[in-house]
């Protein structure tokens, strides 16, 4: 099911969709190409489009061009099918575009992937650009530290589910709300859900505690791993559940002794941002350097 909604960018209207089966934010292509072409009618634009379209395919990019159509309201009030895209297709499809506007996100994109190649080159590097970003999202350093600490735990956890025959994906995805549930009482999305997020990453959104109990969930579902050697994936579940139960008695044990859930809703500073903020975030950023 797919929420929709309406983003303001400079007095335009920029209608978007959450799928939330798919944790994926989609946006109607036709008002991302007016605002940034300045087209004078959604008929310009859509016109616009239809010429891009056609040359992108011809150059070969295909994702770009298999867009999804969804129903978004137009201007008249009714339902109609509109091109849409997700992130990654927008952003193909904006490098497309000669546009003033377009210019400060394609810069972004190039920086982007330039520390991306240093961090392939130097790993030390992404370590010190999380603290980094972190630290300007206003996070404490208590809570930074924590946070850096549970992405090694995840690292090893992962490790271990690949030694074992764990495939990446779907099976990663299983395993970890096996261990979730265990401790929590929710799986992944409803706990998403319960504080309220998106396309949010949940850790990021969690309490010292929260983050706390998720790595000894985690490090216990590993160490009980690395003790059994499951051969399946069936044997894989039922040591992600045993290692979330751990925590989760723990939890329980703490909220008896406090007199209250330690399961947090929202409070982190981090909001999703979809693209149309994204360009005017990273064009305003680029005026003040």
């Amino acid at each position: 099911m797919k929420d929709q909604i309406s983003k303001s960018f400079e007095n335009s209207f920029i209608r978007t969709a959450w799928n939330e089966a798919e944790e994926e934010w989609y946006f109607s292509v036709v008002d991302v190409v007016g605002v940034l072409t300045e087209s004078i009618d959604y008929q310009a634009a859509r016109n616009y489009w239809k010429v891009l379209k056609i040359r992108l395919k011809n150059e070969g990019f295909q994702p770009v061009t298999n867009c999804n159509q969804l129903k978004m309201k137009s201007a008249d009030g009714k339902m109609r099918l509109t091109d849409v895209a997700n992130t990654e297709q927008l952003l193909r499809i904006i490098q497309s575009i000669p546009s003033k506007k377009a210019e400060p996100l394609k810069m972004w994109l190039a920086q982007v992937g330039r520390e991306r190649i240093e961090e392939t080159i130097d790993p030390e590097q992404t370590i010190d650009r999380a603290l980094e970003t972190y630290a300007k999202k206003g996070y404490s350093r208590e809570w930074i530290n924590q946070r850096l600490q549970a992405i090694q735990v995840r690292k090893e956890l992962t490790d271990e589910w690949e030694q074992q025959g764990v495939k990446k994906g779907v099976e990663y995805a299983i395993l970890t709300d096996e261990i979730t549930k265990a401790w929590s009482g929710m799986t992944t999305r409803a706990y998403k859900n319960h504080k309220g997020l998106t396309k949010q990453n949940l850790r990021d959104n969690m309490t010292t505690t929260e983050i706390i109990l998720n790595m000894l969930a985690e490090t216990a579902a590993k160490n009980i791993s690395q003790a059994e050697n499951p051969e399946t994936f069936e044997e894989n579940q039922s040591v992600a559940r045993r290692g979330g139960r751990i925590a989760g008695n723990a939890r329980k044990e703490l909220e008896a002794e406090i007199g209250h859930t330690v399961i947090s809703e929202k409070d982190a500073t981090q909001i999703n941002t979809v693209v149309t903020n994204l360009i005017e975030d990273v064009s305003k950023s680029t005026e003040e350097k």
